[in-house]
C-alpha cells in the first residue's frame, strides 16, 4: 500500500463521514422524525459504531480500487463508484426496506443518496490516483 492508497483512504473516510452526516442529519431528518418509533433516540445512538463502519468501508473501498486501478482517470473512478454503489446502496436501502416497516420513499432516498456518494467517492479516488498512461499501456498488452 503506497502513499496514494493512504491519501485516498483518508479522503474517502472524511468525505464519507461528512456526506453521511449531511444526508442523515439534514436531508433526511424529516423522514426520520416521521418514523421515529423505528429508531433509537438520539441519546442512545451508538455514534462510534457509525465511524468504525465508515473507517472499514473506506479502507476496503480504497483497497479494491487500488487493486483494479487502470490509470484511466475520472471515468474509471465514476464507473467503479457506480458499480460499488449499486452493490452497497441497493443492499442497504432495499434490504432494510424488505425487513423493516419504513416507507418506500425513505428506501429510495437511501439508495439514491448512496449511489451519488459512491460515484463521488470513486471520482475522488481516481483524482487521487491520477491518470497514468503507463498503467493503462501495461494492462492493454
Amino acid at each position: 500500500m503506497n502513499k496514494k492508497f493512504w491519501i485516498g483512504f483518508v479522503v474517502v473516510f472524511l468525505v464519507m463521514a461528512f456526506w453521511q452526516f449531511l444526508v442523515n442529519a439534514v436531508f433526511l431528518s424529516a423522514d426520520y422524525e416521521a418514523t421515529k418509533q423505528l429508531w433509537r433516540p438520539m441519546e442512545e445512538m451508538k455514534m462510534g459504531i457509525f465511524y468504525l463502519v465508515y473507517l472499514i468501508m473506506s479502507f476496503f473501498f480504497t483497497f479494491v480500487f487500488s487493486k483494479g486501478y487502470e490509470g484511466k482517470g475520472i471515468p474509471e473512478g465514476a464507473r467503479y463508484g457506480f458499480f460499488m454503489g449499486m452493490i452497497l446502496a441497493t443492499s442497504m436501502a432495499y434490504g432494510t426496506y424488505g425487513s423493516m416497516p419504513i416507507p418506500y420513499s425513505l428506501a429510495l432516498k437511501w439508495f439514491l443518496f448512496g449511489l451519488v456518494q459512491y460515484v463521488a467517492l470513486g471520482v475522488l479516488l481516481a483524482a487521487v490516483y491520477g491518470r497514468d498512461a503507463r498503467v493503462a499501456r501495461v494492462q492493454k498488452t
